[in-house]
């Protein structure tokens, strides 16, 4: 779903997390913000997808990363982590990050 679904647009960081903690959804954005956010309320969801600015990729190609390795990924976001997509490969940070 997309936050425009939600008519979440324009709503703040906070509000977009909370809405994916209630639905049980991992995020998907180029928003560093939601890490710090995380990292600062010591939290073990919701799940981040983070796509690095840096990554040239068109969404659709994104996708295709993403669908590639959900598999390897999988585990990681149930159980609340940061997955950074990028040119150089995928990192998983396990939350809660300040913890």
């Amino acid at each position: 779903m997309h936050v425009a679904a939600y008519s979440l647009s324009r709503a703040s960081d906070d509000e977009i997390l909370a809405r994916a903690v209630h639905e049980d959804r991992v995020l998907l954005s180029a928003d560093t913000d939601f890490g710090g956010l995380l990292a600062a309320r010591d939290a073990t969801l919701p799940s981040v997808v983070l796509y690095r600015r840096r990554t040239r990729r068109r969404p659709h190609e994104q996708v295709m990363v993403l669908l590639a390795n959900l598999a390897a990924l999988e585990g990681d976001l149930n159980a609340g982590a940061i997955a950074v997509i990028d040119d150089r490969g995928i990192r998983i940070r396990r939350l809660p990050i300040g913890g």
